[in-house]
């Protein structure tokens, strides 16, 4: 579907939209940031919210906590009222892009905006202030969306738990001596804590649906190659995703629809229709057939995500035609990632001066993939394209898989500050699927007992977006996990 078929669906049913919205709860608050995206974009197309209101109020909950969450590096104040002023003006003339027209986005750090420093979370790039827009940032603009600044992260994106930057922890907003998770930490942060009305991350092992599941959002990874890259500072192209960050499975849908798109200037990209992926939302998902692949995404778990992922299978069941246990082999990408990371990071770690600007542990890794010979990276590369082109046969008998986004619960700051935790327990559940480019979900599920949330994770054959996202949904209606807010703030 195209964008302006999206967009005239949208107006056409927004007048209707704000009637419903008007009586739903969470539309009746005086704090518009508790507005999901769909409701905030149905009071602003029918004029009884201002895209300068709802933008005022994230700026204002911004400095409010984001000192205690630490969640941005850059506040776009001015630009992005500005910003918001244009939409206002724009609604006015009645001439309203979508369901993001006014819609106010923060954006990971590694992430370029054109005039705003992009720094990777990294002394490195501390000064770098990008030309152009990626080719994100651009969809989201064409799509009316504010954008509020820019993340914190992992530096480089090389870690999953946003401890390690330039510009300090991130603390999760459901326990703030907690980690949010990496390395689209920030990104988390901001979206949990309602410092903004979702978010972009990026994803190359983990790094949006771990951050996700540890703050009790949603996180979608879609199929490698559907959302440009081109922009953003790689880590490994061969596995790097970028993708929304929502309170809400339909706001992820809604901004994933802005982001998918072929490009032909990105190497990675994928032709592929287009598509609204808020189509998904509400669909049946009764005949569908649920896989579970116990091992090795079910062993060692955590207690308490043990329980609350069988509680989620058990909803699942209820949903879904049926749920049965599957099995299927892996692929080994990791001298991919190694090379590729080392490849970009080669020319700055060969200069002294350069070299000293990394944080330690982010250096260490990257110098780790200096040891990949050129013959063990075509090896591998070919292994992963021969996975990727086979990996519909992992749907043979079912149509989606359901595991734990994470099998461990996050590091507290000052423990991941003094040492490291193991970091192959936080990505084990999702990194596979970076390597086979498949689409994944993480929906929360449930909370430890120390409070913190939990994720499921949801995945679909190449490019079956819209079934992960129907499929999501329905459980997110089934339950109230979504429901919960921190308490911070």
């Amino acid at each position: 579907m195209t964008h302006d078929m999206t967009r005239r669906r949208f107006l056409a049913g927004a007048a209707a939209g704000a009637v419903v919205t008007a009586t739903h709860p969470s539309a009746q608050t005086s704090d518009p940031t508790k507005l999901t995206i769909t409701e905030a974009a149905r009071l602003i197309a029918s004029r009884k919210l201002s895209p300068v209101e709802l933008t005022q109020a994230y700026l204002t909950r911004i400095e409010t906590l984001g000192p205690t969450v630490n969640a941005f590096i850059t506040v776009t104040a001015d630009a992005a009222l500005a910003e918001a002023r244009a939409r206002e003006h724009e609604v006015a003339a009645r001439r309203i892009r979508g369901p993001l027209h006014g819609i106010p986005i923060g954006l990971k750090d590694n992430i370029d905006t054109a005039g705003v420093r992009t720094t990777a979370a990294s002394a490195l790039f501390a000064d770098r202030v990008p030309r152009e827009d990626a080719a994100v940032v651009t969809r989201l603009r064409d799509a009316g969306a504010v954008c509020l600044g820019k993340l914190n992260m992992h530096e480089f994106a090389y870690g999953g738990t946003s401890v390690v930057s330039h510009f300090g922890a991130v603390h999760n907003p459901w326990h703030l001596d907690y980690s949010p998770g990496g390395s689209s930490g920030g990104s988390a942060a901001a979206v949990a804590a309602r410092l903004c009305a979702a978010a972009l991350g990026t994803d190359t092992a983990a790094s949006i649906r771990m951050p996700a599941a540890f703050c009790g959002i949603v996180g979608l990874k879609a199929t490698h190659g559907l959302a440009s890259i081109r922009g953003i500072v790689p880590l490994s192209e061969s596995h790097d995703h970028v993708g929304p960050l929502a309170r809400s499975v339909a706001d992820g849908a809604i901004v994933m629809t802005a982001l998918a798109g072929f490009d032909p200037l990105d190497p990675t990209s994928r032709a592929a229709g287009r598509n609204d992926y808020a189509d998904a939302i509400g669909r049946a998902v009764s005949a569908l057939k649920v896989g579970l692949p116990r091992a090795p995404f079910f062993a060692d778990l955590d207690g308490d995500i043990q329980q609350a992922v069988e509680d989620a299978i058990s909803v699942l069941g209820r949903l879904t035609k049926s749920t049965a246990d599957v099995s299927f082999a892996g692929v080994d990408t990791l001298a991919v990632l190694l090379a590729e990371t080392y490849a970009y990071h080669a020319a700055y770690v060969a200069d002294a001066e350069r070299k000293k600007l990394y944080q330690s542990l982010t250096l260490q890794r990257i110098l780790g993939g200096a040891s990949v010979s050129p013959p063990a990276y075509i090896e591998a590369r070919r292994r992963m394209t021969i996975a990727r082109n086979t990996a519909s046969g992992i749907f043979a008998n079912v149509d989606v898989l359901v595991t734990p986004t994470t099998m461990a619960i996050p590091a507290k700051v000052a423990d991941a500050v003094a040492e490291p935790p193991d970091e192959g327990r936080l990505i084990r559940n999702t990194v596979p699927f970076n390597a086979l480019g498949l689409p994944a979900i993480s929906v929360p599920c449930g909370f430890t007992r120390a409070g913190l949330p939990i994720g499921l994770q949801i995945v679909g054959p190449p490019f079956a977006e819209a079934r992960v996202l129907a499929l999501a949904h329905a459980y997110e209606r089934a339950t109230e996990w979504h429901r919960r807010e921190p308490a911070v703030g």
